[in-house]
């Protein structure tokens, strides 16, 4: 069974699409929750939402990106919670662009909130975790977000394919070195997922006729869920994964067996 009961989990990105969904369901399934995002209305109200159900949610505002951020977090749930058991990095932006086209602010943009943030978030909470295994024993888990487009090319995504693809390598490595000290590093992959991101890049087109349209080039015939993530995720956070390091795991209905 899995469960993630008084498991302390930190989502980045916490506050709408598939960090809302890890964070609810990694919450139901017992973890104490600490969100973020840099929307401070929504992330109040998916805590309230987790809340209102009887589980274990708090909501932290800021931006991965900002200076000083990953060890402010770190402080802050440590005050607050004591301890840090999962990090999860979901926080990450969109861009669609060819090399050509790219220009620097737009690559350094990307890659400030999705490489160097994770990288930051998981330099300061390695030493947490490396403690908290000498004094109790209880290993940490770390999962990042990685994309389909992290294992594959796509048209007109340099700079996010790019940042994923670091992030891949980012998690294999972490894996290797950090496995002495009782901390698992996982990424899960997703493919085409039914998010505001996702909608929002195609225009006036219906959101019916998006689904129904990418739905058709993926083998199980649909696009994915954020529950779909967020369930792969729950599972390489939680002990029914304990022997399980170093994975990019595709959630992407077949996507990359092409």
């Amino acid at each position: 069974m899995i469960h993630l009961a008084e498991r302390v989990v930190i989502v980045t990105g916490g506050t709408r699409g598939i960090g809302a969904a890890i964070a609810e369901l990694c919450a139901e399934l017992g973890g104490r929750i600490v969100l973020t995002g840099r929307n401070e209305e929504a992330g109040t109200m998916i805590e309230g939402r987790i809340r209102a159900k009887g589980w274990a949610a708090r909501f932290v505002q800021g931006d991965v990106t900002a200076p000083g951020f990953a060890a402010h977090l770190v402080d802050d749930v440590l005050s607050h919670e004591g301890r840090i058991d999962v990090l999860v990095n979901n926080a990450g932006i969109l861009s669609r662009t060819s090399v050509a086209d790219c220009m620097d602010a737009e690559w350094d943009s990307v890659n400030a909130t999705n490489v160097t943030a994770v990288f930051q978030l998981c330099r300061a909470i390695v030493p947490t975790m490396r403690r908290q295994l000498a004094e109790d024993g209880r290993a940490g888990a770390i999962v990042n977000i990685a994309s389909d487009w992290a294992l594959v090319g796509a048209r007109n995504a340099a700079a996010y394919g790019a940042s994923k693809g670091a992030i891949a390598q980012l998690t294999r490595s972490m894996a290797i070195d950090h496995a002495k000290d009782g901390i698992r590093v996982n990424a899960v992959c997703p493919g085409d997922t039914e998010t505001d991101m996702l909608l929002s890049e195609r225009g006036e087109e219906g959101r019916e006729s998006i689904l129904n349209r990418l739905g058709k080039t993926i083998p199980l015939g649909h696009v994915g869920r954020p529950i779909d993530v967020a369930a792969a995720v729950a599972f390489l956070a939680s002990d029914a994964a304990s022997y399980i390091t170093g994975v990019l795991l595709p959630v992407d209905g077949g996507n990359t067996s092409w």
